[in-house]
């Protein structure tokens, strides 16, 4: 049977929101802030595009604020929260983690407001975010010498300097460069999306599902990693046919792993089935993205929405509501909201692809993807928001 928590409300607890709590592990404020904003930005994109008055014109931003502000914002903390376990240290906490939050939300102000100087402080501080997260992560795996662990934060910082390019051409007025800048920021978080689930998902499966022994796919892991980098490569270099074939080499292997995870098992487990589906729908994505590269796909939107809209925002709401339970000392069992939760994800990423369709029903179900994902991260953090500023359950009197 499907597992349910019989609690329908955020649970009640004694202690006071604490900063301490707050600032314990890179989830608490990370999660809170990049949920926040994928809500909120969405609902600027769509319904108030006049308050976007920054030096980025609406469909940059829009992507931009996608991809590095929301999408990149949570694997940073949950690199910071898994790191910790993986090395034995904290790689960011206390009053270092809060001045991390504090240049975030700089730049989510500066990107926003009218006016070059503003712009330039939000590119630095969103710079800085990136360099600081990729040092104190890699300096966390260093001491520990988790060898396994290196190419993490070299991940990260290729996908920090893709955004600083990013940024840098929309300071120079290169809009021809943007879509490839883009690109290489969307392919770095897709192989570090890749990496960690290819790590968590057969080792939450198996903790969840009594009996269920699964493969790791370490060695496919190692090639699908390569085809990833490759890809990356070929891209920057413009060459177009090695770019659709590392790109279909690592969505094919991501779709093989799924039906090696014996899908069916985890099909009454809410908090499994959802990271099984975002992973499928990454490779999917990615073997989109390769037709685009071959010529077979002509419109760029496809590629960027089943990999963005369908596979990162399928995984983060999953691995969201997966990791707040079993850091925060709860039960891992899901109740209503959270399966409605996910139900949106996939209603919006369902619709956000039904209006790149020639149709003239595309705005309405822009209108209504919109909706559901606003819905969605809102109910992430009416269920979680509450706990993410407080001591553990586990911890309470």
């Amino acid at each position: 049977m499907a597992q349910w928590l019989e609690l329908e409300e955020p649970l009640r607890t004694r202690e006071a929101p604490q900063w301490k709590a707050f600032l314990e592990l890179g989830f608490r404020p990370l999660y809170l802030l990049g949920c926040l904003w994928a809500a909120l930005s969405v609902a600027l994109w769509v319904h108030a595009p006049q308050w976007i008055a920054g030096r980025m014109p609406g469909v940059f931003w829009h992507a931009h604020e996608m991809l590095w502000a929301f999408v990149a914002t949570i694997a940073v903390g949950f690199l910071f929260t898994a790191g910790s376990n993986w090395t034995g240290r904290n790689p960011l906490q206390g009053r270092a983690l809060g001045a991390l939050c504090l240049l975030w939300l700089v730049a989510r102000a500066g990107f926003l407001l009218p006016g070059p100087q503003a712009f330039a402080v939000a590119a630095l501080c969103e710079t800085a975010f990136f360099c600081w997260a990729a040092l104190a992560l890699g300096r966390a795996i260093q001491v520990a010498r988790s060898r396994r662990n290196y190419g993490l934060p070299l991940l990260l910082a290729g996908l920090g300097a893709a955004d600083a390019l990013y940024l840098w051409s929309i300071w120079q007025g290169d809009y021809g460069a943007l879509m490839q800048r883009f690109n290489a920021g969307l392919l770095c978080m897709a192989v570090i999306a890749l990496l960690i689930a290819r790590r968590v998902i057969p080792f939450f499966a198996m903790r969840a599902v009594s009996g269920l022994q699964i493969p790791m796919h370490a060695a496919s892991g190692q090639w699908q990693l390569g085809a990833g980098v490759v890809a990356i490569a070929c891209l920057l270099a413009g060459w177009w046919p090695g770019l659709a074939a590392g790109l279909a080499v690592a969505g094919l292997i991501a779709l093989w792993q799924v039906l090696a995870w014996k899908p069916q098992a985890v099909r009454r487990v809410p908090l499994l089935w959802i990271l099984y589906l975002g992973h499928a729908a990454l490779g999917a994505g990615l073997l989109v993205a390769g037709a685009h590269a071959a010529g077979w796909v002509l419109r760029p939107a496809w590629p960027v929405h089943v990999i963005g809209a369908g596979g990162f925002a399928l995984l983060i709401i999953g691995m969201c509501t997966r990791t707040s339970m079993g850091h925060l000392g709860l039960p891992l069992r899901t109740d209503r909201s959270m399966v409605a939760a996910y139900a949106l994800v996939i209603a919006a990423a369902v619709l956000r692809l039904a209006a790149l369709l020639p149709t003239a029903l595309s705005l309405a179900a822009l209108h209504a993807s919109a909706a559901a994902w606003v819905w969605a991260f809102a109910l992430y953090l009416w269920r979680f928001a509450p706990l993410l500023v407080r001591p553990r359950a586990d911890r309470q009197a």
